[in-house]
């Protein structure tokens, strides 16, 4: 069992930057974490996800080159970096944890079993 615990999130204006931390509750060293969001009206999306171990990372193509991926081993924690910030941005944005099962970083919603409280990310125009 992870539990996860997010922080980070606030209202920003366009072109403005957020960091977003994730902090789990036990050594994550066999783990995945993924980050999701969820706009008003629209299904929660895959955003990018990091392989613990070896500190590889995904990120969904909108995203490429504004958000990044980091972790602190020590801290049990990781971070969402996101640079750039655009009004379609907007969502809350989600934590999730999966054991490392995958030969790939897992991008579907229902292969994480572990999940933050979620942050809301508000970027103004």
């Amino acid at each position: 069992q992870v539990m996860l615990v997010e922080s980070g999130g606030g209202l920003v204006q366009a072109g403005g930057s957020l960091r977003l931390a994730c902090a789990a509750s036990r050594t994550f060293t066999n783990y995945d974490m993924g980050w999701f969001r969820q706009a008003p009206g629209k299904e929660r999306e895959f955003v990018a996800g990091i392989r613990w171990s070896s500190g590889s990372t995904v990120t969904l193509d909108s995203v490429k080159g504004r958000f990044s991926l980091a972790r602190d081993s020590a801290k049990n924690t990781g971070y969402l970096q996101m640079n750039s910030l655009k009004p379609e941005d907007t969502a809350v944005y989600y934590c999730a944890a999966a054991p490392q099962y995958h030969p790939v970083i897992p991008t579907a919603r229902n292969q994480y079993p572990f999940w933050g409280q979620g942050t809301q990310v508000t970027v103004s125009s």
